[in-house]
């Protein structure tokens, strides 16, 4: 559908900022809009979302370019064509399956569950600092320790830098940013190759000497040949960062919302039972990715839109999930919603993320803890709250805050 809006609309810094306006415009008038003059298109209800994502053919995953902000402030592309590693996240069947059998296996999922005694006393120790303050960035304090801390447990890298590997995390993501100009962006590839050559000298050794933890387990893929050497490095790459960026964004907004919520705050604290709901509807609200990327190998046509092979499509998680036409009061939240699941943050079909139950129990616990011991819980008025810059990512850089305590 043609919508005679301009291309520099999806990358300005307002809209990035608050996309919301902008995506209801999308569903109502174009749910499937091409930037002009660029072969990039965007998909902003849920149906078509559903649609798409069933169809891993016409919609391969395998990532072929990335995006950058060109000079005119319009979406470009940097192309690698085949260059690219296609690997779990980035990969199509039937190599997806088997790469995320491989890292997903019994083990790793009974490891994961029992991870919850560490992320309490992880969560608790962060919050402590922040009520022992009074006046904190939840960013700092919690929102970027707890999940690097647990994701680097879980992967297999404890004794590791936090803060090298949260920023490795964050590299990772401001590269599918969309943001970067193209001097930045290739910097920003320089980078990752650094951290990959990291994890590369952690999988050698544990080809020798394999643990009972992910890393382990990509190691004995490629013993196994299910996985090439740099194709597990890549795997373990992705889950690091998702699971470090993912659920760093889910707390940050969560917290805000209960900041700038005092009823909701006050609710939660007298029905904790609820806390789970609240993450669902956080999770819809403020989805930490907002779009995932798609490549189109031959044209092919979506709603009634040809969409040209070469082409790439955004699917805009965080548009469907405030779909009017699929939620009802969709800018609320709305705690005894019908299928608080129904939501796509965790994206949908295949590829629905691996690690949604870990972040889920994260923010539950870190959430849960937060309110047990508060009395209040509000902004900073001296010190802004500001959000990275990012079509992709819904993350806090700063969430400044002032807790009362219990």
């Amino acid at each position: 559908m043609t919508l005679a809006l301009p291309g520099t609309l999806l990358l300005d810094p307002g809209v990035i900022e608050d996309p919301y306006p902008f995506y209801r415009r999308l569903q109502m008038q174009a749910p499937i809009w091409q930037v002009p003059d660029r072969e990039v298109f965007t998909v902003s209800s849920f149906a078509l979302l559903a649609d798409a994502v069933a169809r891993v053919d016409d919609f391969s995953s395998n990532m072929r370019s990335l995006l950058y902000r060109d000079d005119e402030g319009l979406p470009s592309r940097l192309p690698f064509g085949d260059a690219g590693v296609d690997a779990l996240a980035t990969a199509d069947p039937p190599d997806h399956k088997m790469h995320r059998n491989v890292v997903f296996s019994e083990l790793v999922a009974k490891r994961m569950a029992a991870l919850e005694p560490d992320i309490a006393a992880t969560a608790d120790r962060c919050i402590g600092r922040v009520l022992d303050a009074g006046v904190a960035d939840f960013m700092v304090e919690v929102g970027n320790v707890v999940p690097i801390t647990i994701i680097s447990q879980l992967i297999g890298f404890p004794d590791s830098d936090p803060d090298s590997l949260l920023r490795a995390a964050f590299d990772s993501t401001s590269m599918l940013g969309a943001t970067s100009t193209l001097s930045q962006l290739n910097a920003l590839v320089a980078r990752i190759g650094e951290i990959e050559g990291w994890i590369a000298d952690r999988v050698a050794v544990a080809i020798d000497q394999p643990d009972d933890d992910i890393l382990g387990a990509v190691a004995r893929g490629i013993e196994d040949e299910v996985f090439t050497v740099h194709e597990g490095c890549v795997v373990l790459h992705t889950l690091l960062s998702a699971g470090g960026e993912s659920t760093t964004s889910l707390l940050g907004n969560a917290v805000h919302l209960l900041a700038d919520n005092h009823d909701l705050q006050a609710h939660l604290r007298g029905h904790p039972d609820l806390v789970p709901a609240f993450i669902e509807e956080v999770l819809r609200l403020e989805s930490p990715f907002r779009f995932l990327m798609r490549s189109v190998p031959e044209t092919t046509s979506l709603g009634g839109t040809e969409i040209r092979g070469g082409a790439t499509v955004l699917l805009l998680w965080g548009a469907a999930n405030r779909d009017p036409a699929e939620f009802d009061d969709p800018d609320q939240v709305v705690l005894d919603r019908p299928m608080l699941r129904r939501h796509v943050a965790f994206g949908r079909g295949i590829h629905y993320c691996v690690g949604a139950p870990l972040a889920r129990l994260e923010a539950r616990i870190v959430v849960a803890r937060l309110l047990e011991r508060t009395r209040s819980i509000t902004l900073d008025t001296s010190d802004a709250p500001r959000r990275v810059e990012s079509l992709m990512v819904r993350r806090h850089q700063k969430l400044p805050l002032r807790v009362v305590p219990q």
